[in-house]
């Protein structure tokens, strides 16, 4: 089976295409790929398949072996690679994902090759219930939530994958494995929860760390940054468009007004290719 290792800002995933299905092991196959030691090394493995309602379907894997229902800095690697590989050789395509339906990207390609993306993201969802939480309110904004006799005020976003996000003095110095498990693991959230910790430095620009759910702590997440800008403009906090600085790097994003959707700019790179064996 060949592979593609790509990133985006850091958030790295094993591609795989060529499959019709998704493999019955995925999950274990995920776990083993993914170790940094004995595997190739990744957040995460992201399958390409055929489908009926799209360009094609990404299907992500967690290095955990749990499923992600949506994955930001994911679709814009699938993308790359759709074009670059001449799966889906157009600068705007449609892709599949199980917990956002089908997303359009459109790629800016220098020499051949795309080099950014940008991402309907979709609409957020705000309902407490939906994204999901226990808590039966709409938004669930600057709400408290107490982890080990510590109190946070957390507002929840749902990018088709469920987020918590916290604002903090000092997101870059946040103690990410301290706080992030137990946070994601809250009874506050039946699915667990990906979790930012943001700094709103100025109205267009955020700083934020992440735990992903299932990953741990990661250089970027898009669905994340998504998530915490318009976790931002509910508390107040944030213009509807803002550089979203994550440790792998800065994603563009954009809650328009108009339409209510969420737009994500950045990049996606390819590091190599391989054959698993």
């Amino acid at each position: 089976m060949n592979f593609t290792k790509m990133h985006g800002l850091g958030n790295d995933f094993i591609v795989i295409a060529g499959c019709e299905r998704l493999p019955d092991d995925a999950s274990k196959l995920a776990v083993g790929w993914c170790d940094r030691h004995f595997g190739i090394g990744a957040d995460g493995v992201v399958f390409l398949l055929p489908s009926e309602r799209a360009d094609l379907m990404m299907r992500i894997m967690n290095a955990d072996g749990s499923e992600a229902e949506q994955c930001g800095n994911a679709i814009r690697c699938a993308a790359k690679y759709a074009y670059d590989s001449g799966l889906a050789a157009k600068t705007v395509m449609t892709i599949e994902t199980i917990g956002a339906g089908v997303q359009t990207v459109v790629l800016q390609v220098r020499d051949g090759k795309a080099e950014s993306v940008r991402v309907d993201m979709g609409e957020p969802v705000l309902d407490g219930l939906a994204i999901p939480t226990t808590l039966d309110l709409k938004p669930v904004a600057d709400q408290p939530i107490i982890v080990d006799g510590a109190e946070f005020r957390f507002t929840a976003v749902s990018m088709g994958n469920p987020h918590c996000v916290i604002f903090v003095d000092d997101a870059a110095g946040f103690d990410l494995h301290r706080w992030g498990p137990k946070l994601e693991r809250h009874p506050f959230f039946p699915k667990r929860v990906n979790v930012e910790f943001a700094t709103v430095n100025t109205p267009s620009q955020i700083d934020m760390r992440v735990w992903e759910r299932g990953a741990g702590p990661t250089l970027a997440c898009g669905t994340g940054a998504c998530a915490t800008l318009v976790a931002s403009v509910i508390n107040g906090k944030s213009n509807r468009r803002a550089v979203v600085s994550l440790k792998g790097g800065d994603l563009e994003i954009e809650w328009n007004e108009n339409d209510n959707r969420v737009y994500m700019t950045g990049p996606a790179a390819t590091v190599f290719s391989g054959t698993l064996v």
